[in-house]
């Protein structure tokens, strides 16, 4: 791959468009992981009595719900990406090896 190609790959349209979606899809993603993340941190750090309250008066404390909260959110965002990366960006990334290819 010549220096030409790479630049007419680089300036077209759907390229840009496919960075951009990769980007604002990474960039989100990863931005509300970390704020659930630091968030529950931060909650342990300021409200640790919070979490060690019992759910209806049983072992399991307030602190083992939002763990798990965390960890099915973590596998839904992953479903989102999957479904977002196979239905948006897959597609785009085929358009433009498609039409490089002729």
């Amino acid at each position: 791959m010549n220096p030409e190609d790479i630049e007419f790959i680089r300036r077209h349209p759907d390229f840009i468009q496919l960075v951009r979606r990769k980007q604002n899809l990474y960039w989100s993603l990863s931005l509300i992981m970390l704020v659930i993340y630091f968030g529950f941190v931060l909650l342990v750090a300021f409200s640790p009595a919070t979490l060690g309250q019992s759910l209806s008066g049983g072992v399991t404390s307030m602190g083992m719900l939002v763990g798990v909260v965390i960890v099915v959110l973590a596998f839904a965002m992953t479903g989102f990406y999957v479904y977002r990366a196979n239905n948006v960006i897959d597609p785009l990334n085929e358009k433009l090896k498609q039409e490089y290819a002729r």
